[in-house]
């Protein structure tokens, strides 16, 4: 039987493809899903259906478009790891944690200890804060294999 894990968050770096190797490693069924993790394409999601006239309504349409395939794979998600990265205030992430807690959907979160303070409210939430990709495998192996 395969766990379906959602990985959230910033896209700026390779913490998914490293927790991915962390779960083949580890011999774990798993199957992950994403956002899309190309800015530009994300940004365009809805520009097939009309130019409009500044970038807040491009914005707006496209987090529509965005919003469907987040939607669908949080809560296909058995769980849910959700990234805060350092260099940009992922607000999406926010968002996904938050629609986690009001599906009561298992989540995790992972983002370095000088944050702690304002995600207080999403880390009060979650299932576990992990600071590294390792402690996110290591999370998913006691759950998988325990």
């Amino acid at each position: 039987m395969s766990f379906y894990v959602y990985l959230s968050g910033e896209i700026h770096t390779d913490w998914r493809e490293e927790i991915q190797r962390g779960a083949d490693a580890a011999g774990l069924d798993i199957v992950f899903t994403t956002p899309v993790t190309d800015h530009a394409a994300s940004d365009a999601a809805g520009d097939h259906l009309g130019k409009p006239d500044n970038g807040f309504w491009r914005d707006h349409q496209s987090s529509k478009v965005n919003a469907i395939r987040t939607r669908t794979m949080i809560e296909q998600a058995d769980l849910v790891v959700v990234r805060f990265g350092d260099q940009y205030k992922q607000w999406n992430a926010a968002f996904d944690a938050g629609y986690c807690a009001a599906l009561a959907k298992p989540y995790i979160t992972l983002h370095s200890e000088d944050i702690v303070h304002p995600l207080k409210e999403v880390d009060a939430q979650a299932q576990a804060w992990c600071t590294t990709t390792d402690q996110v495998v290591e999370t998913l192996r006691y759950v998988l294999k325990a």
